[in-house]
């Protein structure tokens, strides 16, 4: 019996008990997706009848075996429906299980996050993308850890359309909020709790930075380097010419944008809606974390 298997009534008064007193082997059955026998166990007080399978990530999955090939096609540059074409089932079927899977790594992250410390040195930046249309921009806070490359954490802000589109986007889709500040520092209080006291954080020359990591982190050290312009082949990520002092970050950004099909400079492939964008980047974030060098669990 594994330790996690436990009688899911809530109003069983043995839910809180030890397992081995009140469950017994309730035969098995086998699972229609591999035809793998599964144990079942039945419950002595309220007789309901639970199974090994039924605390899986997989339960109710009639097909769990698609689940990393999803993972692998969505990180690599290809879309949802183009990935639902070429594993043979529905573009509902892609959305649904890169909505698990992201909600599986972000469990993922935090476990392996957790084995960090000590960081001394952190860069941060934001990028920019777009959901449906450019009319209704998006941020993104991004935090690097420059040694490792590792990306400490990932955030999706709604922002204000600007220059010659505001005034459309106003006219179009009426005001929108501005969550560039609160995400910044979400994503910062993130990166800080695996870091010093006094991490350096390193960021180009927006003014606000200042103030916002003053209000998270109050002992870090800021530093500062100027912007460069942006090569063609890097679309804006990666900087032509010389040594670039925020290097691990810009590649990291550019690494993302080239990675996930709805990141793309110039695309048709989309992000709808906000939250799906998040989904993305955390699925995003846990294989290119993995692919890094953190062992695999």
């Amino acid at each position: 019996m594994k330790p996690s298997v436990r009688c899911t009534n809530q109003k069983c008064e043995a839910k809180d008990r030890d397992p081995k007193n009140y469950l017994i082997r309730y035969g098995f059955f086998r699972r229609k997706c591999d035809s793998k026998r599964v144990q079942r166990f039945r419950c002595r007080l309220c007789r309901k009848t639970i199974s090994n399978q039924t605390f899986n990530a997989t339960y109710r999955q009639h097909k769990p075996r698609l689940n990393s090939q999803v993972a692998e096609l969505l990180c690599s540059k290809v879309s949802m429906r183009r990935t639902a074409l070429l594993l043979g089932t529905s573009y509902n079927t892609v959305a649904a299980k890169m909505r698990m899977l992201a909600g599986t790594s972000r469990h993922y992250q935090a476990r392996l996050l957790a084995t960090k410390s000590n960081v001394a040195y952190i860069q941060m930046d934001e990028m920019e993308t777009f959901e449906h249309t450019k009319c209704k921009p998006l941020s993104i806070a991004l935090a690097v850890e420059p040694e490792t490359r590792h990306i400490l954490a990932a955030k999706v802000a709604i922002m204000p359309a600007k220059g010659p589109l505001a005034r459309i986007s106003r006219k179009k889709y009426g005001p929108r909020i501005d969550e560039r500040k609160q995400c910044f520092k979400e994503a910062l209080a993130v990166a800080a709790a695996f870091c010093t006291e006094t991490p350096e954080i390193r960021t180009d020359k927006k003014s606000a930075y200042r103030t916002w990591i003053k209000e998270v982190v109050p002992g870090a050290k800021h530093v500062t380097t100027k912007g460069r312009r942006g090569c063609v082949v890097g679309y804006g990520e990666l900087k032509e010419g010389g040594f670039d002092p925020l290097f691990s970050l810009n590649h990291t950004a550019a690494m993302v944008r080239d990675n996930l099909a709805r990141m793309l400079r110039r695309t048709w492939c989309t992000t709808k809606l906000k939250d799906r964008l998040q989904d993305a980047l955390d699925l995003y974030v846990w294989m290119h974390n993995e692919r890094m060098g953190f062992d695999n669990i």
